[in-house]
């Protein structure tokens, strides 16, 4: 589809669109750490599911699917390298996560590079503006 495709104010919605939904997939996972750690721990139940290595794995790209997206047009179209930087940072730190056991590091990680993508999709909502 080339850039003209859609017209100017179209592009812009659709790219603030993606840009929300990153900040909600965030946060989704945020509430996914806490909910295992709460459940697991609390309950004993749900570790399985909750525990599921692909949930880690299917979220991780997800992330990186619309962040790539929605932080990359946005880089491209306002030139801005700070909201880039900062989610590419959280990405990196989900992608960590995925290597160290299951805990707190994992937890650690997980939360603080979910807080830095969505910074990023901030800054890039803010950016285009």
């Amino acid at each position: 589809m080339s850039r003209d495709a859609l017209p100017p104010a179209s592009r812009t919605s659709f790219r603030r669109r993606l840009d929300q939904i990153g900040i909600g997939l965030a946060g989704l996972c945020a509430v996914h750490c806490l909910l295992t750690i709460v459940i697991v721990s609390a309950m004993g139940l749900g570790g399985h599911f909750l525990l599921e290595e692909n949930i880690h794995r299917i979220g991780l790209l997800l992330a990186l699917l619309v962040a790539a997206v929605a932080i990359g047009w946005g880089l491209l179209r306002h030139g801005r390298v700070l909201p880039f930087a900062i989610a590419a940072g959280g990405l990196a730190l989900m992608a960590a996560a995925l290597v160290v056991p299951h805990g707190t590091n994992e937890f650690a990680l997980t939360l603080i590079g979910v807080v830095l993508v969505s910074i990023g999709h901030w800054l890039n909502l803010r950016a285009a503006h």
